[in-house]
């Protein structure tokens, strides 16, 4: 169940990626605590072909999910490897929420396909500073920020675009 989960999640990014019109390099090892890269081949102001790191978690746990954001759990090495400062790319941090039962996660007709998924998002230069005690750290994702072809052509525009926000 787990795999699935990871497969769905990955499609899930993807097919938002592709609709808005960005494409996604995968990584063959784990070493940087990412999943894939999503580009951009847009002229931006600054930057041309505006790119950034995404970390993939996936879940049916609804109850990660409060009224104004999602609590994810993530263990202190991988969230880590996120938040480095130093990071070249900018990173992000996604938390796909997938209903419980998993023939209910994807539904296909003649007219469409519908998924109940949501994925919710954050920068990873939003996240607290580890506090080098505990096993797990608890990530709070707005569920203002959910994971859409215009909010990710947000991010690429504000990364594109040099403009001192999220990165």
């Amino acid at each position: 169940m787990t795999a699935r989960q990871e497969h769905f999640s990955l499609a899930f990014t993807r097919m938002v990626a592709y609709v808005a019109g960005c494409a996604v390099k995968t990584h063959e090892t784990d070493y940087e605590g990412v999943d894939i890269t999503i580009t951009s081949s847009a002229d931006y102001k600054r930057f041309y072909g505006a790119e950034f790191d995404l970390q993939l978690k996936c879940t049916t746990q609804k109850r990660y999910l409060a009224s104004t954001h999602m609590a994810w759990p993530m263990k202190v090495k991988p969230y880590r490897k996120l938040i480095r400062p130093n990071r070249f790319i900018p990173a992000y941090l996604g938390v796909l929420l997938l209903p419980e039962d998993a023939e209910e996660w994807l539904s296909v007709d003649e007219d469409r396909l519908i998924t109940e998924s949501r994925m919710y998002w954050q920068a990873a230069s939003r996240l607290e500073p580890d506090d080098g005690v505990h096993e797990t750290k608890t990530v709070y994702l707005p569920r203002a920020n959910l994971f859409d072809g215009r909010r990710l052509l947000e991010i690429m525009a504000n990364i594109g675009d040099d403009g001192g926000g999220v990165r």
